[in-house]
């Protein structure tokens, strides 16, 4: 591991004197594209994020840090372990398999935040993840990457972005504080905030994605093996981090904001990662894998807030029904006439009284109705 590099002669990937191939520049304009769409994203997200935010909500997760504890070993532990078994599993090439093993390094991605947002899920929670994955970053990425790459006799050291990873920590940290104090100050309009800037941050997820297929497609290689990777990869994170947080005892809730955590990786810091540490003959090779596993990324948020949705219509439809049956049965009962009334009693006395000694479950059975009036009123 070495320290982060600031002028393009001190770094192999950056230098000028060799000559880029052909579709590396369309690499260069994606980077400039993605650099301020996602600047402007994370700016907004995490201010209209915030809004939601509770000072009290998020003091009692920093002060029981349990949730925190389980995403944080979802994200440096599985992710990173994930990475090796499939580059492994799969034989990749050494460049493509270092690709695949930055990316299971890197800490958590903003997108998680807005998925979270929109599955209802513990947004306290969520935000405080990716701020403190982000900050463990700073010594986990290099430690994981050394760990599993002891064996693999890496020609050239791998380089750590300390500046982007600043970079976003305050991207993260200043707009959600200033979010947190409108929530608190003027609470009404900070939910106002809260649904423009969701809706605003779907719209320019959707023009990443699109930004990402235009002006990558000329990179695109025919390796099948790598593109599966990068499709199975966030799924993989998604489910295990899921499970770890049902087997730890977590609230539904909280699965469902720790299994969006797990798999949504900071696509912009494996890039950066990639292009301080390698050649530029190398990059095509690498490169593929981490724009393709952002747009795999937003497929699957996509479809896992789909089906939530779908899920949550259902349950409201069943309530419904149910809600309206009782109402209708409720209705039925208190419009029957009194000479009705009498006639039904009658019917279930001359029931009692001739049965004998199966009495007491005839009587049950005559008083479910009267239960069923009861629990509707």
């Amino acid at each position: 591991m070495r320290a982060n590099c600031s002028s393009s002669s001190a770094c192999p990937a950056n230098s000028s004197e060799e000559e880029l191939p052909v579709g590396l520049e369309v690499h260069g304009n994606l980077e400039l594209v993605f650099t301020v769409v996602m600047a402007v994203m994370m700016g907004l997200l995490m201010f209209s994020l915030g809004c939601s935010v509770e000072f009290r909500k998020l003091w009692s997760h920093i002060r029981r840090p349990w949730g925190i504890a389980v995403g944080l070993l979802c994200q440096f532990g599985l992710m990173p372990l994930t990475a090796y078994l499939l580059a492994i599993s799969f034989s990749l090439k050494p460049a493509q398999a270092v690709a695949v093993l930055v990316m299971g390094c890197c800490p958590g991605g903003t997108i998680s935040n807005i998925f979270t947002f929109w599955v209802d899920g513990d947004m306290d929670l969520s935000i405080t993840m990716t701020t403190c994955s982000t900050v463990a970053a700073l010594g986990m990425m290099p430690l994981c990457l050394y760990l599993y790459t002891l064996s693999w006799n890496l020609e050239q050291n791998l380089t750590i972005p300390y500046q982007n990873i600043g970079i976003t920590l305050v991207c993260l940290t200043i707009p959600v504080a200033f979010g947190i104090y409108v929530n608190y100050r003027w609470p009404k309009q900070s939910k106002i905030i809260l649904k423009i800037g969701a809706i605003v941050g779907g719209v320019l997820l959707l023009v990443v994605a699109v930004a990402g297929v235009v002006l990558a497609k000329g990179s695109w290689n025919s390796d099948i093996t790598l593109l599966t990777i990068s499709f199975i990869f966030p799924l993989i994170g998604h489910v295990m981090g899921f499970l770890l947080a049902l087997l730890t005892h977590q609230s539904w809730q909280r699965c469902r904001t720790i299994s969006l955590e797990t798999g949504a990786q900071n696509i912009q810091m494996c890039v950066t990662m990639l292009q301080l540490s390698f050649t530029a003959k190398q990059l095509v090779q690498m490169l593929t894998f981490p724009l393709a596993y952002g747009l795999f990324q937003l497929l699957d948020g996509f479809l896992i807030v789909a089906a939530y949705k779908m899920y949550k219509r259902r349950l409201k439809n069943e309530h419904r029904k149910k809600n309206t049956r009782c109402e209708e049965g409720c209705h039925n009962k208190k419009s029957t006439s009194p000479k009705e009334t009498g006639a039904f009693l009658e019917v279930n006395e001359e029931v009692t009284i001739t049965s004998g000694p199966s009495m007491p479950m005839d009587l049950h059975t005559t008083l479910e109705p009267t239960g069923h009036i009861s629990s509707c009123t």
